[in-house]
């Protein structure tokens, strides 16, 4: 079963339409040991026949034909790395996020944020302005695991270096082991059917008239949010206002959305006015985290029946690590894969953040899937994602052989577009995600993180 027909088929799809995608093979891109460029290639086509497949119900016509070019997938899996900013590259991993040599093996560290970069010093007993060469030292006098386990106790991001075989024998390994790439289903008993006006026009927009509150930091859910903008929806980006997000990742995973902060204890009433015409709420917080806001699937169905509830998480909603941080570059280092693509000694990463991305193009899927089922069965509907559940997928993926190519990817600026914006002039990647008649590039360009007003065009 090639990657393309095992997502369709757990996202619920018709087998039938899987015909209707192509692939242009590109010999090149997303190189590594593990089978990245097929599963980034079968995210993103999954994701788009998904996109072709609401469009269809919405015009009444065909499916249309769903190109995937290895190509433009590449380019956007390293969006972030591809974005300028008035010629200004972007600012990539902080000093402190990287891997470290400790007492008896690897240990990664995540410190992007200023909050997760005091409290793994803080873990260290280590100064607030602490070099690199001092959290070096301390690293090197611990057992890896412990490291993991103080930092996370003081609510800092370690992740001890694992091989796959450790990760499995592992609780949480077992855990994730124990469910499926994701989860999808109806809760409450709300029979209500969605209703979407027929669509007209070019380019065709299957998400337009969907009002999507986006609850989402960092790279997937924003990944996710933004394809559905892509696609028409409209997407209001809520943020906490005492957390910033990184300037750079906002404008890079920002483009046809809206920005706005908002307290959701002292804003409550706001919120509520925001809900209670939502059509998708996608949430990428920890799991448990919103749910004294009455954030989760069983009360969102209650207050507002007929909506989409999308939940992303690292390591899912179960196990030990269930209610842990986590980032791409983390799971990786967990789950094996950090361990397998490395070389003399040393662990490795993958060539993109490809568990990210590769999860944000699957979550708009599961929610345009979803749309499409409310057309004809109605009903509150959840889907829940994991980017460990990501990670197995490509583990268990079949490792590359000779693929035939049609093409090198040797030129990435195919892929990338220009636009003046209110954070200046921007380069940045295309959309991977495309069909016959669907757009081509993103709506509007990114603003500035919370220029926007919390409330619906």
């Amino acid at each position: 079963m090639t990657d393309i027909e095992y997502l369709w088929s757990a996202l619920g799809g018709d087998p039938s339409l899987v015909s209707r995608v192509s692939a242009v093979v590109r010999d090149g891109a997303l190189e590594a040991r593990l089978p990245v460029r097929e599963l980034a290639r079968g995210c993103v086509g999954a994701c788009a026949l998904a996109a072709a497949e609401l469009g269809a119900r919405r015009t009444g016509r065909e499916v249309p034909a769903v190109p995937v070019d290895d190509g433009a997938v590449a380019t956007a899996f390293v969006s972030e790395r591809h974005l300028l900013v008035d010629g200004r590259a972007p600012v990539d991993f902080a000093p402190l996020s990287r891997f470290w040599r400790t007492a008896d093996g690897w240990v990664r560290t995540h410190a992007n944020y200023p909050h997760h970069r005091e409290r793994l010093l803080a873990a260290l007993e280590l100064s607030a302005d602490a070099s690199v060469e001092a959290v070096g030292a301390g690293l090197a006098e611990r057992p890896a695991v412990e490291v993991e386990s103080t930092v996370y106790a003081a609510g800092g991001l370690a992740v001890a270096l694992r091989t796959a075989e450790e990760w499995a024998a592992h609780e949480q390994g077992a855990a994730v082991a124990g469910h499926g790439l994701l989860e999808r289903g109806r809760t409450g008993s709300s029979g209500v059917r969605r209703v979407l006006a027929p669509l007209h026009g070019d380019p065709l927009l299957p998400a337009a008239g969907l009002r999507v509150l986006d609850l989402t930091r960092v790279i997937a859910g924003p990944v996710a949010t933004r394809t559905l903008a892509l696609l028409g929806a409209d997407v209001l980006r809520i943020d906490p206002p005492r957390l910033p997000e990184l300037a750079d990742q906002h404008a890079d995973t920002g483009f046809g959305k809206r920005s706005a902060t908002l307290d959701l204890t002292g804003g409550r009433r706001d919120f509520e006015e925001l809900l209670a015409s939502a059509d998708v709420v996608v949430t990428g917080y920890r799991p448990g985290a919103l749910d004294r806001f009455g954030l989760t699937p069983e009360a969102l169905a209650e207050r507002r029946p007929g909506i989409v509830v999308a939940q992303l998480s690292a390591w899912g909603a179960y196990g030990p690590w269930a209610g842990r941080r986590g980032f791409d570059s983390l799971v990786q280092v967990a789950t094996g894969i950090a361990a397998l693509e490395g070389s003399g000694g040393k662990p490795g990463a993958l060539p993109a953040q490809a568990l990210d991305h590769g999860t944000g193009y699957l979550l708009a899927a599961a929610v345009l899937r979803a749309v499409t089922e409310q057309l004809d069965r109605g009903g509150t509907r959840f889907v829940r994602l994991a980017l460990a559940q990501t990670a197995r997928r490509l583990m268990n993926g079949v490792a590359r052989g000779k693929e035939p190519a049609d093409a090198l990817y040797d030129s990435p600026a195919l892929w990338l577009g220009e636009t003046d914006s209110g954070l200046g002039r921007l380069r940045y990647a295309l959309p991977p995600v495309s069909f016959t008649g669907g757009p081509g590039d993103w709506s509007q360009p990114p603003g500035p993180w919370a220029a926007d007003a919390a409330r619906w065009n």
